[in-house]
């Protein structure tokens, strides 16, 4: 199921303080590999997880990082970013 989001844009939910978004290039038994990365960690600001990814949807993915390894057993939730909603 998650490797129909391979080569698509995704929002990652963590177990800790942050949020991923970026898209996902290849996924195996314990990681997730992502490339244009925010890695954003919420105790940096005010903004909740919800409006930042929303913020996100509407300005573009701000990448800070070229390429990222994520350990699956942190994943909380994963999403297509154009499935985000804002209502």
């Amino acid at each position: 199921m998650i490797q129909e989001y391979i080569g698509q844009k995704v929002v990652i939910d963590l177990r800790s303080e942050y949020v991923c978004l970026g898209t996902l290039i290849r996924v195996d038994e314990h990681f997730l590999e992502l490339k244009n990365v925010d890695l954003h960690d919420l105790r940096d600001t005010d903004t909740s997880r919800e409006n930042y990814v929303i913020a996100s949807v509407k300005t573009g993915v701000k990448r800070n990082r070229k390429k990222l390894l994520l350990f699956r057993s942190e994943l909380v939730a994963i999403s297509l970013l154009e499935d985000v909603v804002d209502q």
